[in-house]
């Protein structure tokens, strides 16, 4: 997850286990207005098999639906899916398996994310095959629930989906504005708050070099415009970053 960091660094803020793995969330976000349930990421999902679960040390059921039913939304009532990119967190919940079937969790909404990711996901090559897994994506094709975007798009009031290449070609970041303050949900652009130091870039990035000019520019806005910034693969989630000393820092919004 540190890429060129030594791990005798990274193991200081993050502690491995005897099989080098480092425990992370995955966690999705909720925006609602009064014409709109947006669900941003849909984790893991149900579909893995056991091994896999095994590999990747996922020892819980998913709690998406649960967490969402706390707060009075049911999956018929979200709108509008989107996926900062369609590797297997990020995307697994967009479908179950019902029976022989693979369908749509969320049966009314539509599904938005990058047209490049759409084409490397549906076309990996041998690096990448082994983050993406279609039952996420190919039955939401076929059921016309795709709504393929290109660079930065406001796909509704207050919510701009902006491409940020470096992990993948076409993952994108979310920021939510309203009554004058900016959420910014960072995507494994920038997966947890360890990864704030300019050179902290994952190995899984495709494009590092680009992953670090991106930050060079998202970071000193997210300081300059105060956002709140939400980590995918984090606790806690949400925070100010701040800067001194030729260092970010996080402080953690409740």
């Amino acid at each position: 997850m540190f890429g060129i960091v030594p791990k005798v660094l990274w193991e200081k803020q993050k502690p491995a286990d005897d099989r080098n793995r480092i425990a992370m969330d995955m966690n999705c976000l909720l925006i609602r207005d009064a014409d709109h349930v947006v669900l941003v990421e849909t984790g893991a999902g149900t579909k893995l098999t056991p091994k896999q679960n095994e590999i990747y040390g996922i020892d819980q059921p998913p709690r998406l639906l649960a967490e969402i039913a706390a707060l009075g939304v049911r999956p018929e009532q979200v709108t509008l899916v989107i996926n900062t990119h369609l590797h297997f967190d990020h995307a697994g919940g967009n479908t179950y398996r019902d029976g022989d079937r693979i369908v749509s969790t969320f049966p009314r909404a539509s599904y938005v994310f990058q047209r490049l990711e759409w084409q490397d996901a549906i076309a990996p090559n041998e690096r990448t095959r082994g983050s993406y897994l279609p039952d996420d994506y190919a039955p939401l094709e076929a059921a016309g629930k795709l709504e393929l975007i290109d660079e930065s798009v406001e796909i509704l009031p207050g919510v701009r989906l902006d491409r940020v290449q470096g992990h993948t070609r076409g993952t994108q970041t979310v920021r939510v504005s309203d009554r004058g303050q900016t959420l910014f949900f960072s995507s494994d652009f920038m997966p947890d708050r360890h990864h704030l130091p300019l050179p902290w870039i994952p190995a899984f990035d495709l494009f590092p070099l680009e992953t670090l000019a991106a930050k060079k520019v998202i970071l000193p806005r997210a300081i300059e415009e105060r956002w709140i910034v939400g980590f995918t693969h984090d606790l806690p989630r949400f925070g100010r970053i701040s800067q001194s000393d030729g260092r970010y820092r996080f402080e953690e919004v409740a």
